[in-house]
């Protein structure tokens, strides 16, 4: 009887330790989860509010054919017509709407291309991919293709 008590006590000290973690992580995690979080699935409500308040930094396609009529016809043709023209231009809200002080910054061709085009085996086989390097032998890529209708 006197073994089954002495073992008891390492049991219960064992427990006590449990339930301490276990209160430690409630409490940590009532601290860090923000409100709002899980009702929604993995979502937290207030998130879609939070990002309405935050300024545009993204035009669209509409605002930059208002004043690039030529390239968006020109766009509209070619392979990259399903494109829009900020994923490779970066966000133009501001300069849409001060397009005299805010110009975009000039793109740097080969590491812009090759982020859709370099030799990769999981795009798919349709999407054009070369060697960088023996491709374009140094040059710039639009050199030799127009951005805008790459096959011409």
């Amino acid at each position: 009887m006197r073994r089954l008590l002495k073992d008891a006590e390492h049991l219960v000290r064992l427990a006590i330790l449990f339930a301490a973690g276990v209160l430690a992580f409630l409490i940590v995690r009532a601290l860090l989860v923000p409100p709002g979080f899980g009702e929604y699935g993995h979502f937290r409500t207030g998130a879609m509010a939070d990002n309405q308040k935050r300024p545009l930094g993204y035009a669209g396609r509409a605002a930059c054919t208002e004043c690039h009529g030529e390239e968006a016809a020109l766009f509209a043709k070619g392979s990259h017509a399903r494109i829009g023209c900020e994923s490779c231009h970066g966000a133009l809200a501001a300069h849409v709407a001060d397009s005299d002080k805010v110009v975009p910054a000039k793109l740097e061709v080969v590491a812009l291309c090759s982020r859709c085009h370099a030799e990769n085996q999981a795009r798919p086989k349709k999407q054009p991919q070369v060697d960088i390097e023996k491709h374009s032998e140094g040059n710039a890529c639009t050199e030799c293709h127009d951005a805008h209708s790459p096959a011409q």
